[in-house]
């Protein structure tokens, strides 16, 4: 059977629907299964778009074919003009989601942008990210955020943090903790057998012997050698202002950026547009868009979907590995 891909269609009011609505399903060897409002999608949709389907689960269309799980919206939406009170139904979307990636309903998840400071505006205080919330409702500790893009898969040890906490965040132990997720997904998500793992240091030319500190001895390569112990393919602590150029990615099939400012903007010059977001470490397979809800462009037909169809065929990837592993 062809893997069925789950595509909650994230804020209303931005570009989300207007992008799943138009995709085209006959590129993909997968049933895609749209998460959202009706009306809303129908009204979004580019001109000559594919009709869309009900979904029914034990019932494969055939090739071809968009299918759609109706949730309603609980107020009008304009595009462009996000509502707080619309919250809801975002989280619902990412709700009925998980829980059909939970059950095997689903093969994978693609989630289109929502906005962070919509959801927390509306209560959701606790709200940082899809990320984090993906992990607290799969019940699983911890997780690893990587994009991928331009030739490069870039891993990162912490995500949203302000710069001035970031060295406290990384610690041996939690650095173990990411490189054992980041190696086991490359090998079972990805099908590489002995991932080599490029590792950024956290200091201005790797801490230069530390003295432009002291966190590439003190809990870096301490990390590295105890990991390098358990089998692991490890290359570094390198400088990253060096790191992302041709020969030294060629070294590598990974690589592990110390915080999200290090490792982003070398992927996202190489790949805006067309990165993803994966989410290693989950129990269910997740991959997202690498932009946001650009309220300024909802609902004008001229937003990119390059991205969505990356993180799309990436999901049916990875799952169809999955099967085989």
């Amino acid at each position: 059977m062809r893997p069925t891909i789950i595509i909650p269609t994230g804020e209303p009011a931005g570009i989300g629907p207007e992008l799943c609505a138009s995709l085209d399903p006959g590129r993909f060897p997968a049933r895609l299964v749209l998460l959202g409002d009706r009306a809303l999608l129908a009204s979004r949709a580019w001109p000559g778009s594919h009709a869309v389907k009900e979904y029914v689960p034990d019932e494969d269309p055939g090739h071809g074919v968009l299918e759609l799980i109706h949730v309603p919206l609980e107020t009008s939406c304009v595009a462009g003009q996000p509502s707080t009170a619309n919250a809801p139904y975002v989280m619902a979307l990412l709700d009925r989601a998980i829980a059909g990636c939970m059950s095997g309903e689903f093969s994978a998840m693609v989630t289109a942008p929502l906005h962070k400071g919509v959801i927390r505006n509306a209560g959701y205080h606790k709200f940082v990210g899809h990320t984090e919330y993906l992990a607290e409702k799969t019940g699983t500790r911890r997780v690893v955020m990587m994009l991928a893009g331009g030739g490069m898969r870039v891993a990162l040890a912490t995500t949203h943090l302000p710069l001035r906490d970031v060295p406290d965040a990384i610690t041996i132990e939690s650095l173990k903790h990411t490189l054992r997720i980041l190696n086991e997904d490359l090998k079972r998500k990805f099908g590489l057998s002995d991932p080599r793992i490029l590792v950024a240091g956290l200091n201005p030319h790797a801490g230069e012997s530390g003295h432009m500190g002291r966190e590439e001895l003190d809990v870096i390569i301490p990390a590295m050698d105890i990991m390098r112990k358990e089998g692991l393919n490890l290359i570094g602590p390198l400088p990253a202002d060096t790191l992302f150029n041709p020969s030294q990615l060629a070294r590598g099939d990974a690589v592990l950026a110390m915080y999200h400012d290090q490792g982003l903007p070398p992927l996202k010059h190489a790949s805006f547009g067309h990165g993803i977001n994966i989410t290693l470490g989950l129990p269910i397979i997740r991959t997202s868009v690498d932009h946001g809800t650009a309220f300024d462009l909802a609902g004008k037909g001229t937003a990119d979907q390059g991205s969505l169809i990356v993180a799309v065929e990436h999901a049916v990837n990875l799952a169809l590995n999955s099967r085989k592993s």
